[in-house]
């Protein structure tokens, strides 16, 4: 009986006890978001001669702040290395990972951590000189390799070379870029890594035109942006300002056009926008969330090509990353 009362008293005292702060009332008393992205990875996430920031990864974080704020410009970013992004996550230093970081089934269940959805499908590849008149990976028995340390990259390497009955000598750095410059010093005969960061490395090279990246991917690296887990609100945030750019991309809402879809769109495209209904409700946001994403940011389809598509200087193609109605992964629950 004393057990059971004490028991009680207990339960009495926690729920008379104030509730933590969740991540969105953290954000928003800061007044802006804290979003950990890679350190200067072409097309993805890289700040300019003035220190803006800019990138695929960087726009997704501009996407949320934009639904959080109405202001897509309310982010601060962090430079995170391999080794201290998902720690950096982990104890509160930034509210949102936004980099490359694939989605693996220990990372999102014994970490504290959750993945919110795939932004880039992606998978793990080689690059090589010219020179060497390799045009296949299964011919780089006995190559060296070298990688970034702390990632899938290496285990992959390990898992590939050992299925094809190939051996290879593993040279590991910290940084890409101190991979990059290994590569280029020919301290390796190869650069391993997810083929978008091998399109954004060899832009950093002395000479791009003398490196090719091999046909052959080696694994699957879905791409896409992580929160702590237990904060279901900021959670659903994250991942319908992902999914609100897909879903304008299905209807045809860009940056350009939001304001008359507005008037005249459908109505999905008018609960989108939040001209009907109120869905941002249920995630303590106002009702044109969306909409300030596509005016400010762009539909997903914008940021692709504007990012890393085949008019900019990575130049790569949508592949996997077309919508699914053109024969691609990206796909979006419906908003309703």
């Amino acid at each position: 009986m004393k057990t059971r009362l004490l028991l009680i008293a207990g339960l009495m005292a926690a729920c008379a006890m104030p509730a933590a702060a969740g991540t969105l009332e953290t954000v928003r008393s800061r007044g802006e978001m804290v979003c950990g992205v890679s350190p200067g990875v072409a097309g993805f996430s890289v700040p300019d001669e003035a220190g803006r920031w800019g990138g695929f990864d960087v726009d997704i974080c501009r996407a949320v702040a934009a639904a959080v704020f109405g202001d897509a410009g309310k982010v601060r970013y962090t430079p995170l290395s391999p080794k201290d992004r998902f720690v950096s996550l982990q104890s509160g230093e930034i509210d949102v990972l936004s980099r490359q970081a694939t989605w693996t089934l220990s990372r999102d269940t014994q970490m504290g951590l959750r993945y919110v959805g795939i932004g880039y499908y992606d998978g793990q590849g080689f690059m090589v000189r010219k020179s060497l008149n390799i045009k296949s990976a299964k011919e780089l028995n006995g190559a060296s390799v070298c990688v970034p340390t702390g990632t899938t990259t290496e285990l992959n390497i390990a898992d590939y070379f050992r299925a094809n009955g190939m051996k290879f000598e593993g040279v590991a750095f910290e940084a890409g870029d101190q991979v990059a410059k290994a590569f280029e010093s020919g301290r390796c005969d190869v650069f391993s890594n997810d083929v978008s960061a091998l399109s954004a490395y060899r832009l950093k090279l002395v000479n791009p035109t003398e490196y090719v990246i091999l046909p052959e991917l080696i694994s699957k690296e879905p791409l896409g942006p992580v929160v702590r887990q237990g904060d279901e609100t900021w959670t659903s945030i994250v991942r319908w300002s992902l999914y609100a750019m897909l879903v304008a991309e299905e209807l045809g809402v860009t940056s350009a056009n939001v304001e008359e879809q507005k008037k005249t769109g459908s109505p999905e495209v008018q609960r989108l926008l939040g001209v009907t209904g109120n869905l941002g409700e249920s995630m303590g946001l106002k009702p044109d969330w969306a909409l300030q994403i596509v005016k400010q940011v762009g539909n997903y389809g914008e940021v692709y090509e504007r990012n890393v598509g085949a008019g900019s200087k990575l130049g790569i193609e949508r592949g996997l990353n077309k919508l699914w109605t053109q024969g691609g992964l990206q796909y979006a629950p419906p908003v309703r």
